[in-house]
């Protein structure tokens, strides 16, 4: 008997299916150049000190350990983490109920005031942050003039000791992002089948029992989405404090809004050209975000009830 042997192997394969691949290389070349290839180098200038210009020097770790001994470094992470923390809270809320009024139909108009809601997401940083620095201004403050109706003393939001600038930005990142995650809850819940709405209604479930008990539950992959996604725009968190605190790249009075990307920026390539410290720093975050993550899939996933069976 003949038998026909078949052509295997990586060459084979990609003589076959020469025109798929020429229609997806585009595609990786690009990627290789643009992605793969910045985050390989970065990484391997963390290990080295570089201007940008002269010679490169090799360090080993000690970028990284200089990082972890800066106190600069650890109070850029601390107003992050505050920051971030604090706005989650009525961004997430904030978000779902939301989400929540306008699926169910309490008032009109939806298509208009998801527009409205969604607007801070797509106007400029810059524009915005100009707004929220005319209303936490400490002599022509809108706040200010609101609270002087009430016999308030004005408060210098973006002064004194700095300690108050960190609630103008954490204003600012909740306003901006919850009109996003509301976007996004709002299409999670208009894909649960009407039919479990119309069950629970039958069965004399509130509002707030169908918000708890049906409707999170199964927006929950999805919550975690956006908490994912808010925090990775925590940690890229610059623009903001930047323009409040008048383009200081210091975040302001005694640090007050310092964040860890502006950290990051003043090392290099803005304040600074210190490419192999401003790298290690980049790395770091990165590896921070990545915990974050796994940290929030592992403790929101479903486990095993661990029932023992009994023989």
């Amino acid at each position: 008997m003949n038998t026909v042997k078949k052509k295997t192997g990586f060459l084979y394969t990609l003589k076959k299916n020469k025109v798929a691949y020429a229609y997806i290389a585009p595609f990786y070349i690009l990627f290789a150049i643009f992605g793969l290839f910045p985050i390989v180098a970065g990484f391997g200038i963390s290990f080295f000190r570089w201007d940008g210009i002269s010679a490169m020097h090799f360090m080993g770790l000690d970028n990284y350990i200089n990082l972890f001994k800066d106190t600069l470094f650890w109070k850029a992470m601390g107003n992050t983490l505050f920051i971030g923390i604090i706005a989650h809270i009525p961004i997430l809320l904030g978000g779902l109920a939301l989400a929540y009024i306008l699926n169910s139909k309490l008032v009109k108009g939806e298509n208009i005031f998801k527009t409205i809601y969604f607007m801070p997401m797509v106007t400029s940083s810059v524009a915005i942050s100009i707004i929220f620095q005319n209303l936490f201004g400490n002599n022509y403050g809108i706040i200010n003039w609101f609270l002087g109706l009430f016999g308030q003393e004005p408060i210098n939001w973006l002064g004194g000791d700095g300690s108050l600038i960190k609630v103008a930005v954490i204003a600012m990142f909740a306003w901006k992002w919850v009109g996003w995650n509301m976007v996004i809850y709002l299409a999670g819940m208009q894909g649960i089948n009407a039919d479990i709405y119309e069950a629970a209604k039958i069965d004399g479930a509130s509002n707030s029992r169908v918000m708890f008990s049906i409707v999170i539950p199964l927006l929950k992959p999805i919550i975690i989405f956006t908490i994912i996604q808010s925090s990775i725009g925590m940690f890229n968190l610059f623009t903001e404090p930047f323009i409040l605190t008048n383009s200081s790249w210091t975040g302001g009075v005694n640090n007050g809004g310092l964040t860890l990307m502006m950290y990051l920026l003043n090392k290099a390539p803005q304040g600074g050209n210190s490419y192999g410290y401003a790298s290690a720093c980049a790395y770091v975050i990165t590896i921070i975000i990545v915990i974050i993550s796994v940290g929030v899939n592992q403790l929101t996933e479903d486990k095993p009830n661990g029932r023992r069976k009994h023989l």
